[in-house]
């Protein structure tokens, strides 16, 4: 199977590459391909310019890549914190560049006449990773966890990906090293189970 892993955290040091790193080594041991993208790590460039916003392309090789990439992606999976309510600014210029008309869905004609996107990936599955230092109740009760909105109803829902889950880790500042170490075999069987032996 063919598993796009996305880690958008800038700190190497992060449980955000933790939790990547056992994503990847789990699909590596069930024999799935991996394409893995550490966002900060390659430069991912978020900045869309005038010209790419009028167009299904971009003159960037490397969003160009992963446009390919998430285009024949049997399983997807994301790994960033929660900042103010959202993803990393750089997780949010790569949903803007390269899940796109095009790549993740086309928009067509609604029964009203107005445009209504219609998801266009294969995958079958979505896995997204979050942590956050807000606890878990005021994350839903307070702000509504815009990050479920966004990632289930927004992203995914719209690109026509049937199988949605999203983990979210905290209180990640207060964790112990017996805390991350649980969370982290929590990583490895959500993959497992989404993305058995192949």
């Amino acid at each position: 199977m063919n598993v796009s892993l996305i880690l958008g955290h800038p700190r190497p040091d992060s449980f955000n590459h933790a939790i990547a790193e056992t994503a990847r080594a789990t699909l590596r041991a069930h024999r799935h391909a991996v394409a893995f993208h550490d966002l900060y790590g390659e430069r991912f460039d978020p900045l869309m310019g005038a010209a790419e916003s009028l167009t299904r392309l971009s003159d960037d090789p490397l969003v160009e890549r992963h446009c390919a990439e998430i285009a024949r992606a049997e399983g997807i999976i994301v790994v960033h914190p929660n900042w103010w309510g959202g993803p990393p600014a750089i997780v949010k210029g790569w949903i803007d560049r390269v899940i796109r008309p095009g790549v993740a869905y086309d928009m067509v004609p609604g029964d009203g006449g107005e445009p209504a996107p219609v998801g266009r990936l294969r995958t079958a599955t979505a896995l997204v990773i979050t942590t956050a230092n807000t606890p878990p109740e005021r994350e839903r009760d307070l702000f509504g966890d815009m990050l479920e909105v966004l990632w289930r109803r927004c992203i995914w829902g719209l690109s026509g990906v049937p199988r949605i889950e999203r983990i979210a880790f905290s209180v990640v500042a207060a964790s112990t090293p017996e805390m991350r170490a649980a969370w982290l075999e929590q990583v490895r069987a959500a993959v497992a189970r989404h993305f058995p032996i192949g």
